[in-house]
């Protein structure tokens, strides 16, 4: 098993696609396969920065938006560490929301550009599978919950839609999308299938860099 690493895997999406629960159900069925897995969701809130994040999205404090965006991003920035330890010990993760919701929900805002967006998270640890959950902003304002967030917003969300839409034409990385309106349990066998190869594949790669 030595220089196998793990792999790193993110589950992207509009806000209410299912990303939690899948996020969920994947560690616990790599684990129960007998993989080193683990789960990691951004933004992390425990941190100092966290926190700070934590209140902003709640709507109890209010951060100016360039600001918040590179928070955002040093709240991943402050996870490299750890990741790149977990992943040279053999443990895949399994990442709830990465740098794409990030440049995706700024981009969604008035004036910035994406390039201005994504430059404070070029060189983090390059996923080696991003799954994109696709859920129809009609169903997802329906699920449970929707619009206790700031960003729980429907025209918001459809501007990041179409941010994302535009991150997925980006050949250097490994998008795949799968329906998630689909019930609980298809899309769980769906993406575990996906996560299980790339995990083989990957194992004696090196770990990329995010958009250099």
């Amino acid at each position: 098993m030595a220089g196998r690493r793990g792999a790193l895997i993110v589950l992207e999406g509009v806000d209410r696609a299912g990303k939690t629960t899948q996020s969920r159900k994947l560690v616990a069925a790599l684990c129960a396969a007998g993989q080193r897995a683990e789960l990691l969701r951004f933004p992390e809130r425990s941190t100092e920065i966290g926190k700070l994040l934590s209140s902003y999205l709640e709507k109890k404090s209010e951060v100016e938006d360039h600001s918040v965006h590179l928070l955002f991003s040093a709240n991943r920035w402050e996870q490299v560490p750890l990741i790149k330890e977990k992943l040279n010990q053999g443990i895949t993760l399994i990442v709830d929301r990465y740098a794409f919701s990030g440049v995706a929900f700024t981009n969604a805002k008035e004036n910035f550009s994406l390039d201005w967006c994504k430059q404070p998270d070029v060189g983090l640890p390059k996923p080696d599978l991003v799954v994109f959950l696709h859920l129809k902003l009609a169903e997802a304002v329906e699920r449970g919950g929707f619009g206790r967030e700031r960003y729980e917003d429907g025209a918001f969300q459809e501007r990041a839609l179409r941010c994302f839409y535009h991150l997925m034409e980006d050949r250097t990385l490994n998008w795949k999308m799968v329906d998630a309106s689909k019930s609980i349990e298809d899309v769980h066998k769906e993406i575990c299938a996906l996560s299980e190869d790339i995990i083989q594949t990957v194992a004696r790669r090196p770990l990329g860099k995010l958009w250099t």
